[in-house]
């Protein structure tokens, strides 16, 4: 389970934007333009997690556009390019009842209603009318995340999810 100061990878620097330090973000947040909302971000540059502070961000076409303090113009934006980004698990407001945070439910034990264990999520799939679970056991299994239909329970203490899945699929 992510624990308080574990960090969450919420995006990375795609390219550069303009010649003031601006610089396009590939953003792993729902909505996009999220990533923006925080003041600081770690990233990930070199061998080392470093924090850095946010001066401006939005949306920009199907992206997102940041200027980070530290990137000064665009020759610096452009030694950003490929560093990951992420914040803190303790960042994040409580998720409302029955929704959870994609990170949370990562490396989760799957098993279906008569006990079968399929294996662990390994990660998501967006596909527009719903999300799907990848899980990972003896072969990958891809889940429609349908509540009542196919998840059935999401025990976070237990780390467990339990669906109505049959094993040979």
């Amino acid at each position: 389970m992510n624990e308080a100061g574990e960090r969450i990878r919420v995006g990375r620097v795609s390219g550069v934007y303009g010649v003031k330090g601006w610089v396009r973000i590939f953003s792993e947040t729902e909505p996009r333009a999220a990533i923006a909302e925080f003041p600081q971000l770690w990233m990930h540059c070199g061998n080392e997690w470093r924090l850095v502070d946010i001066e401006g961000g939005r949306a920009h076409g199907p992206g997102v556009v940041m200027k980070f303090r530290e990137a000064v113009d665009r020759d610096a934006a452009y030694g950003l390019i490929g560093s990951e980004l992420a914040i803190e698990r303790d960042w994040l407001p409580p998720a409302g009842d029955g929704a959870y945070y994609w990170a949370d439910l990562l490396g989760m034990a799957v098993e279906t209603h008569d006990g079968t264990t399929l294996g662990t999520i390994s990660g998501f799939i967006e596909t527009g009318a719903n999300d799907v679970l990848v899980v990972k056991g003896d072969r990958e299994r891809l889940i429609p995340w349908v509540r009542e239909q196919y998840v059935l329970d999401v025990d976070l203490e237990a780390r467990r999810v339990r669906v109505d899945w049959d094993p040979e699929f």
